[in-house]
């Protein structure tokens, strides 16, 4: 089993920044590829950002130049710097992860097994 917990949302203006953190456990023996997602009340939850085994990483193009996604494989994180926040990037965001070196479609909901609670982000203007 995997496990994750969210950290790190909150309340900024336009402009402002935020660093969301994931912890995982259950498995440390294990290679993951992880990702974050972002669902506004009403909407379709959509994938952001993802990382695979190899650092390979993928954004949605709404958050590229913007948003960078990292990890630290001693403390078994997965981070999120949010920099330029606009308002539309108000959501309650969320990590993923699964078993395995990669993902062919890392931005897609079905490839992750494991989820996070949730860490509510909000961008005022």
């Amino acid at each position: 089993q995997v496990h994750l917990v969210e950290s790190g949302g909150g309340s900024v203006q336009a402009g402002g920044s935020l660093r969301l953190s994931c912890v995982v456990s259950g498995n440390t023996l294990s290679s993951y590829y992880m990702g974050w997602f972002r669902q506004a009340p009403g909407k379709e939850r959509e994938g952001v950002a993802a990382i695979d085994s190899n650092g390979s990483t993928k954004y949605i193009d709404s958050v590229k130049g913007r948003f960078t996604i990292s990890q630290d494989n001693a403390k078994l994180t997965l981070y999120l710097q949010m920099n330029g926040l606009k308002p539309e990037d108000t959501a309650m965001y969320y990590c993923a992860a699964d078993y395995g070196l990669r993902a062919f479609d890392s931005l897609a909901r079905y490839v992750y097994r494991y989820w996070g609670q949730g860490t509510q982000v909000t961008v005022s203007s």
